[in-house]
């Protein structure tokens, strides 16, 4: 299931089990809504799974990332030939010299793109079937614990504007998919993602 469409889905059977519960006698009612919170994407990031995922995908990156920065490096030392030996040269040879390095440029530019894109979609894919399991996760848990309901905090423009520390049960959720998932945790000293990254490429000359 979509996250975000789990999470509406959530939300609204909260606002169903509420309108429910106003039209039952008092005596009937049941307890208080349970609701909780969760930093999703930094659940789904931090999960052992995800880590040597996306570790894996960064590995996977580096050689085109170290072919761009050869070519970008390749440019700047034509350019300060250029511009150093210009003005010894004749018009045609700054003229080959100009058009060497433009095309250079331009083949850079396609290659960095290329790059962030492929990467991009790559990082994404791989983020959506991991949230998609990590969500699993957090229902059986939601339902286990007996939460009504379950907020993302990591929403850009979510609304949540305070909640209690007990209320939080990303940590929870994220012991409970690495204990599923079998996946060991990373190395000590390494750095979990905060979010599913793309590949870098070199900035465009």
């Amino acid at each position: 299931m979509n996250r975000s469409l789990a999470v509406a889905t959530l939300l609204a059977s909260g606002l169903v089990l509420g309108a429910a519960l106003q039209s039952q006698p008092a005596a009937a009612q049941a307890p208080p809504s349970k609701i909780a919170v969760i930093a999703f994407q930094a659940a789904v990031a931090q999960t052992n799974e995800g880590q040597r995922n996306f570790s894996d995908l960064q590995k996977k990156y580096l050689p085109k990332e170290n072919q761009l920065k050869a070519l970008s490096d390749e440019i700047d030392s034509l350019t300060k030939q250029l511009q150093t030996q210009g003005p010894t040269l004749t018009d045609a040879a700054r003229a080959a010299q100009a058009r060497t390095i433009d095309e250079k440029k331009k083949k850079l530019d396609r290659d960095a793109e290329d790059l962030r894109s492929e990467g991009a979609q790559e990082a994404n894919e791989m983020y959506n079937t991991l949230a998609s399991k990590v969500y699993d996760v957090l229902a059986s848990y939601a339902q286990q614990q007996g939460f009504t309901l379950v907020l993302d905090a990591s929403q850009q423009q979510n609304p949540i504007l305070f909640a209690l520390p007990s209320t939080d049960i990303t940590k929870s959720v994220l012991d409970a998919y690495n204990l599923k998932s079998g996946v060991p945790a990373p190395p000590a000293g390494s750095t979990a993602p905060a979010a599913a990254p793309a590949p870098k490429a070199p900035a465009a000359h």
